[in-house]
């Protein structure tokens, strides 16, 4: 079983590997082209061809290329109206020859919407009809039978991906431009919400002054509740920060504290952040660093906030 297994990964995974040699100029068309419309990309295909198109589509929406599913049976009974001159249409099938998604091309092309197709037979008829084609063959499927998509499914998928994220480097597609498509569930929390949507500001910022007394800046430790305090000069820059296990590490080289202040003891040059950064960003230097809590800095160095774990755990950033 595990042997049978294993085979279809191989014969996948050396499929896959002969798309290096299609990275090429005719590659580069397909990608300028599909950066160049006005308008966006349809993407069709039949049975399985059509479930990897749909998933092909989303990706291309979702990275920045505007993109959505034609299904060919239904284009041919009204749903050709969705398409517009300046569209493009991403056609798939591995023969090249389904009867639906054949069908509806010269109609496509007296739109004059220009044709890119995704097949596996340059000498069929969406070959003849397209304007661009890509070259999804495979020399053998993993179906021992020969009969169910596997690896040519496999092939397109990839193939699909390596478009779209092509483009989405050459548009400068951003990480705040995934967060606008991608506003729901714990990828939305992740990339929509800021450090200034989840940072404590005001009074509830524990700060203390590099004069004040360990005593007094242990009070305010625990009066805020964070495990930490800011320790600023007269114009609320941050001079450093003493933290509940500073308080630890303090005691066990001094003992009597009584007497020392906070410009012997804090630390400084903390790991700092701006209120404009992605609340995820501010998780990644916690966890990197293996701390629990960031000062929130403005331009100036001047004390803006403070973002906790805590916060990020119960805004669902975690």
């Amino acid at each position: 079983m595990k042997e049978i297994a294993r085979e279809v990964l191989d014969i996948e995974l050396r499929e896959l590997k002969r798309l290096y040699d299609r990275i090429d100029d005719n590659f580069i068309k397909v990608v300028n082209t599909i950066k160049n419309i006005d308008g966006s990309v349809v993407v069709t295909g039949m049975g399985k061809s059509g479930l990897v198109g749909r998933k092909i589509s989303a990706t291309l929406a979702s990275t920045g290329t505007p993109s959505f599913f034609l299904h060919p049976a239904e284009a041919s009974h009204g749903d050709l109206g969705m398409v517009r001159k300046e569209d493009l249409v991403l056609a798939i099938s591995n023969s090249g020859e389904t009867e639906e998604l054949v069908g509806i091309l010269p109609v496509l092309k007296r739109m004059g919407v220009k044709i890119i197709a995704m097949t596996g037979n340059k000498d069929s008829e969406l070959a003849r009809y397209s304007d661009l084609v890509i070259d999804i063959s495979v020399k053998e499927e993993a179906c021992p039978l020969d009969l169910a998509p596997t690896a040519s499914t496999s092939t397109t998928l990839v193939m699909g991906d390596m478009l779209a994220i092509t483009l989405l480097k050459m548009k400068g597609f951003k990480e705040e431009d995934f967060a606008l498509y991608h506003p729901g569930g714990t990828l939305g929390k992740k990339l929509l919400l800021k450090v200034e949507d989840l940072m404590h500001t005001g009074k509830e910022i524990p700060k203390v002054k590099a004069e004040t007394l360990l005593k007094d800046a242990i009070y305010e430790i625990m009066t805020k509740g964070f495990g930490v305090t800011t320790v600023v000069n007269d114009k609320n820059q941050l001079l450093g920060i003493f933290t509940d296990g500073d308080f630890k590490r303090t005691f066990a080289e001094y003992g009597e504290m009584n007497e020392l202040k906070m410009k012997e003891v804090m630390t400084e040059n903390p790991k700092t952040i701006g209120k404009d950064r992605m609340a995820e960003y501010a998780l990644k230097i916690m966890e990197d660093n293996q701390i629990t809590s960031l000062v929130v800095l403005d331009e100036d160095k001047k004390v803006e906030g403070l973002i906790h774990m805590h916060d990020l755990l119960k805004a669902g950033v975690v």
